[in-house]
């Protein structure tokens, strides 16, 4: 018998937004493939290119408001209310913003699996009111929620100590892309950050770090802030006063990002909340050799065997020297990169488990339903 499941609280499909919708491109068409009648919801405003996307998979777009603090609320309060109209057999949930809507799909008896990302009230790109809403949100979470799905299991124990509840551990995965991209940059000899523009992702320090490091290397930076603002400013000037520094945005093409990790010297992953961040995923699966921020949630998907610094311009600059002056070091870290993601940051992996914790929910609720 076929299954139903409605995906909430992504941008949509096929969308190259962010984790979120990179994990949704890679599960759709796996859940799709796998019996399932698989709807993804998405919003209105977002621009998606069919390129990559399975026929199968139901796209349903909905209405909200589209700013930075109530898109999420808007959006996800109209997919919730069509899902719980729709009544599929279950709903995969992503943010715990969208908590506050649970009660209106377990009114209709949809059990939810939740991802619950990061622990977003305590990122310092929110105020204090967006901090509030998520801390409330989360609590809605904890309460409504059938399932919640950890990304890391650092985050899984901090929802088990602030809320007593447990979770599923289901990572990010990582794809391996081509060996030459579109971009001249020589092998091994740049060094890589991938990120938007927040402090909690360390933009300030590393901006700092590479003044520095442009006297000698070529740096490369991939992302914004998507609203403009001073760490752009400061992007943007450190482009103008050194030509071995190139800014190039936020790129949409999966296959070029690919190639710019595969084919780097050291890449800077600075991201210091949340769980598995799915970039520094995506940077292992091309055997990147990464300096990674030294944070619980990095230790934990690299291992100890990683290459850390800490959140200031000296130590991002030593521990990245240390990396593109060693092709001993370069290929130690690609090795280990490799190894990590083979031992369990795999799309398939990933998408298997999505799929048996979504199908347990399901015949957990025909079991119930069934006549005695």
């Amino acid at each position: 018998m076929k299954r139903s499941v409605a995906i909430i609280g992504t941008r949509g499909y096929p969308s190259y937004y962010g984790g979120f919708e990179t994990a949704v491109r890679k599960l759709a068409p796996f859940l799709a493939e796998n019996n399932w009648d698989v709807t993804v919801y998405g919003r209105s405003a977002e621009q998606r290119g069919d390129e990559g996307r399975d026929p199968r998979v139901n796209v349903v777009t909905t209405r909200g408001i589209e700013n930075k603090s109530l898109s999420t609320l808007s959006y996800g309060l109209t997919a919730c209310l069509h899902a719980a109209w729709k009544k599929p057999d279950v709903a995969l949930v992503m943010n715990v913003a969208n908590g506050f809507w649970l009660p209106l799909l377990a009114i209709r008896g949809i059990p939810t699996v939740v991802n619950v990302d990061g622990i977003e009230w305590e990122r310092a790109k929110w105020g204090r009111v967006a901090k509030l809403v998520f801390r409330v949100g989360a609590k809605f979470t904890a309460k409504f929620g059938t399932v919640l799905i950890a990304d890391s299991k650092e985050i899984a124990r901090r929802w088990h100590t602030e809320f007593a509840r447990s979770s599923l551990f289901i990572p990010y995965g990582g794809d391996s892309g081509q060996e030459l991209g579109t971009d001249s940059f020589l092998r091994r000899k740049y060094i890589l950050a991938v990120a938007r523009f927040v402090p909690e992702n360390t933009i300030p320090e590393f901006l700092q770090a590479a003044k520095a490091l442009s006297a000698d290397y070529e740096i490369v930076i991939v992302g914004s802030s998507g609203y403009g603002g001073p760490l752009e400013d400061e992007v943007k000037e450190l482009v103008a006063a050194n030509s071995n520094v190139h800014w190039l945005g936020h790129i949409a093409d999966d296959q070029r990002l690919l190639a710019l990790w595969k084919n780097c010297g050291a890449y800077f992953h600075g991201h210091s909340v949340g769980g598995t961040n799915p970039a520094l995923v995506q940077a292992m699966a091309n055997g990147a050799p990464v300096v990674a921020r030294d944070t619980v949630y990095n230790r934990e998907v690299l291992s100890n065997e990683g290459s850390f610094c800490e959140p200031q311009p000296q130590s991002i600059e030593a521990a990245i020297r240390q990396v593109m002056e060693s092709s001993l070091e370069q290929d130690r870290l690609e090795q280990v990169s490799l190894r990590r993601v083979e031992e369990g940051y795999t799309w398939q992996a990933v998408c298997a488990a999505y799929d048996e914790a979504l199908s347990q929910r399901v015949s957990i609720g025909r079991e119930a339903e069934a006549p005695l």
